[in-house]
């Protein structure tokens, strides 16, 4: 009978896995194709892992609330934590927003997701909707984000300029994106602030403000879309500057 249990508990705990797994995709009709944006001018580092350190450490610097703070994040809000990987702030938002609001996690790693989908499940999170995006495309639905996190993962975005430049549909109007990184060249996981300041500029973004986190927490530089976007065509590819070596 011992047996016979641990089988049935085995396979309703492989049928849920695969029923979660089959309810994550994309959320939104593909955007503008990468070959009509220009390849970055610099490494691009690889994705080694769906969180940068252990959730204590972080919560040590507050780096959830500091950066929830500087981009106002308030309740009823609707959230894209997009390379959310294992979930240290989709978990945090989700709280955060509350039961009105709601946070969009995104990633181009399916399994990322589907391990934080049964993370949230087992938290109780019913806020939380996954969304599956491609290196060139976010994937998220239009006009659906108040504000967008991408915390330390954008030197690993292998296209860049297609990247943002289809982020830019799924923000609502004055909507927000904050940006999280080290100080470092892209080939050591992290972004010259130069060198995203360009990037971004490139796309058609705007500046608002940059501020340093505490601890190891890097910067946070925000930014908003300016109303007229360049065409694809028009972009032009910022040098490497500091992001090689």
């Amino acid at each position: 009978m011992m047996a016979l249990a641990r089988a049935v508990a085995l396979v309703v705990g492989l049928g849920a896995t695969c029923a979660q797994g089959a309810e994550i995709g994309y959320l939104a009709p593909p955007g503008v194709p990468a070959e009509e944006f220009p390849s970055p001018q610099r490494p691009v580092a690889q994705i080694v892992s769906p969180s940068r350190s252990a959730e204590q450490h972080r919560d040590s610097f507050n780096e959830a609330g500091e950066i929830a703070r500087i981009l106002e994040l308030k309740p009823g809000m609707t959230v894209g934590d997009v390379g959310a990987g294992s979930g240290y702030h989709t978990v945090r938002l989700s709280r955060l927003v509350g039961a009105t609001g709601s946070v969009i996690a995104q990633d181009v790693t399916r399994d990322y997701l589907v391990a934080l989908a049964r993370r949230t499940e087992r938290l109780g999170l019913r806020n939380v909707k996954f969304a599956l995006g491609e290196p060139h495309d976010p994937r998220l639905p239009a006009s659906s984000l108040d504000a967008a996190i991408l915390v330390h993962m954008y030197h690993e975005v292998a296209h860049p300029y297609a990247f943002l430049y289809n982020l830019v549909p799924a923000l609502k109007a004055g909507a927000r994106i904050g940006i999280v990184d080290i100080e470092r060249p892209t080939s050591e996981h992290g972004t010259p602030l130069a060198l995203l300041r360009c990037e971004l500029s490139a796309v058609g973004y705007r500046e608002i403000a940059t501020h340093q986190l505490a601890g190891d927490g890097g910067y946070l530089a925000v930014f908003a879309p300016r109303e007229e976007r360049k065409p694809p065509r028009d972009i032009v590819a910022c040098g490497d500057r500091a992001g090689a070596r």
